[in-house]
Parts: structure tokens; C-alpha cells; sequence
């Protein structure tokens, strides 16, 4: 039997191992030192996020997913079948429409961003 230490994930564990066959056994090699984790890219900035407005009306995230992308402004005019961004849900791409008629008060979200069912995407007046 081996000793070996085996980082995964980042944490470290023990194990022993069985030699199988007819090698000869080495003498232990010292396991090199992890490399840190590369630093998480900065996102580029993109639409200025928004609090809801109060009094508007809001359209929500209808499922929980990773905003793809916005495709409205504020101050863009929406009707109700304008497309406002796109939410990826279970490997797939849902277009969130405005539902509303009315002119974009607010963008709540960018690209990127996790939502859960129910947050607020874009507020409209």
C-alpha cells in the first residue's frame, strides 16, 4: 500500500492505494504545491442596474435562470408584446416579453445575473 495526498476541488485528502503488478516499488515523489485560483474576470459594465420603481408595473422573472441579455433601455416605449430579454432556464433560451404597455422606467437585472422566479426584470410606467 501508498500513501497519497489528492487536492480536489481544493480540498485535500488521504488515500491509500493498492499496487497492482509486477513494478517495483518507487520511492515517494513530493506532490507539487497547487497553483492559485486564476482571479475571476471582471464584468464588463453594461446597463446601469435599477431598484424597481415604485408605482410602475413590473415584469418578472417567471422562472429561476441566468439573464442572457437585455433588450431594452430606460426610456425605450414597450407594448405588450415587446421582447424586454432573454432567460436562460434548463439549457434553454425564454423570451421574457414587457406584457404592459408603457416607457422603460427601470432595468433591474444585466447579462449575467442569476433571478429567481418572481424578481423584477424591467419596470415600466
Amino acid at each position: 500500500m501508498r500513501k497519497f495526498n489528492i487536492t480536489v476541488n481544493g480540498k485535500t485528502y488521504e488515500v491509500d492505494v493498492e499496487e497492482v503488478g509486477g513494478a517495483a516499488p518507487q520511492a515517494p515523489v513530493a506532490a507539487p504545491a497547487a497553483a492559485p485560483a486564476p482571479a475571476a474576470a471582471p464584468k464588463a459594465a453594461s446597463t446601469p442596474k435599477a431598484a424597481p420603481v415604485a408605482g410602475a408595473k413590473q415584469v418578472t422573472a417567471p422562472m429561476p435562470g441566468t439573464i442572457v441579455s437585455v433588450k431594452v433601455n430606460v426610456g425605450d416605449k414597450v407594448e405588450s408584446g415587446t421582447l424586454v430579454a432573454v432567460l436562460e432556464a434548463m439549457k434553454m433560451e425564454n423570451e421574457i416579453f414587457a406584457g404592459v404597455d408603457g416607457t422603460v422606467a427601470g432595468i433591474s437585472v444585466s447579462a449575467g445575473d442569476s433571478v429567481n422566479s418572481g424578481d423584477v426584470i424591467v419596470s415600466v410606467n
